[in-house]
């Protein structure tokens, strides 16, 4: 079983124009596409589509449109009931795949809405494989929210406790590297830019740029005490690195359409693979293949298993992940 958690669903409403966006310009939508989502949701709805057990947690009253479109969705969750409203996001995509998104803050909670969530979680998430937390924090939630909830966790559930990934951005994603080791996840999904954020002293276009430069950034965050790092890349595929050792893989040229929720089916990939008890490179092959279906996709669409073209993944070995300095 592989439980999520999205702090701050939302509605993705995607928007695909027949032109490229000009701003001030009064322009058609050639379709429009609304999905029930959230970076955790994505990953459970991707895994669910697989035939994978999965449970999504979240905040979010009954009769809410996101929950109620999950429940038609028929995808198991479990919802922490709150008065308000779950936000929107809303993207816009050009016919060349470029991406604008616009991201709703969403509903704050407070301290006992907070509590209640990690409880939730904790009951979920006992015994199961993997805890994916995952996604932006609502307003006025601590950035050490998911940091926090890893350690206490690992002490309440002890070997029950799944392995813990994250995948988030700014002060929630460097909060994880803020504390002890029982606060580090066993793995870490930044994209270029985060990656670099974590890094330091780089730009998202140098690591894009360069696999042994990302590489070696992904080497110290597992010198700093992650378990693992899966680093997607954009055109140029992913790497994963392990204390096993680091590999970088690639598709082969593909013509975007919708770059939404690419990252969350690349995380849903790899947690797939890692299921069926693969070894690091297939993992990171599935990670390349879900990666790329759903860039191929209109809006938030996720793919199924019929979408992938493993065969066009390339996989190879990085002989060192040194030489970089934070």
């Amino acid at each position: 079983m592989i439980i999520t958690l999205t702090a701050n669903p939302a509605l993705d409403k995607t928007i695909e124009l027949g032109e490229p966006l000009a701003p001030g310009a009064v322009q058609r939508a050639v379709a429009s596409h609304v999905q029930a989502a959230g970076k955790g949701v994505n990953v459970s709805r991707a895994i669910a589509a697989a035939g994978g057990a999965t449970l999504a947690v979240l905040p979010g009253a009954s009769t809410d449109p996101l929950v109620t479109a999950l429940a038609h969705d028929q995808l198991a969750h479990r919802n922490l009931p709150i008065a308000e409203a779950l936000r929107t996001n809303t993207t816009l995509t050009d016919p060349d795949g470029t991406t604008t998104k616009i991201n709703e803050p969403g509903p704050a909670l407070d301290a006992q809405q907070l509590a209640e969530l990690g409880e939730l979680v904790a009951e979920a998430a006992a015994g199961a494989s993997w805890l994916v937390m995952a996604g932006s924090l609502p307003p006025g939630v601590p950035a050490g929210f998911y940091a926090q909830l890893t350690a206490k966790l690992r002490a309440a559930l002890g070997a029950k406790c799944p392995k813990i990934a994250v995948d988030t951005s700014g002060a929630p994603l460097l909060e994880l590297f803020a504390h002890g080791q029982q606060h580090i996840p066993d793995l870490v999904k930044p994209n270029a830019e985060e990656l670099a954020q974590l890094a330091g002293g780089y730009s998202e276009a140098a690591l894009e740029g360069s696999i042994e430069l990302a590489a070696g950034c992904a080497q110290q965050l597992l010198d700093r005490g992650a378990g693992a790092v899966l680093a997607t890349l954009g055109a140029q595929g992913a790497l994963l690195v392990t204390k096993q050792g680091a590999w970088h893989g690639s598709h082969t040229p593909i013509t975007p359409r919708s770059t939404v929720g690419a990252g969350d089916s690349s995380l849903a990939g790899y947690l797939l693979a890692d299921a069926a008890g693969a070894s690091a490179p297939e993992r990171l092959r599935n990670a390349v293949a879900y990666g790329a279906a759903a860039t191929q996709l209109p809006g938030s669409t996720i793919p199924t298993e019929s979408d992938l073209t493993a065969g066009a993944v390339t996989v190879s070995e990085l002989t060192s992940t040194q030489g970089t300095e934070s």
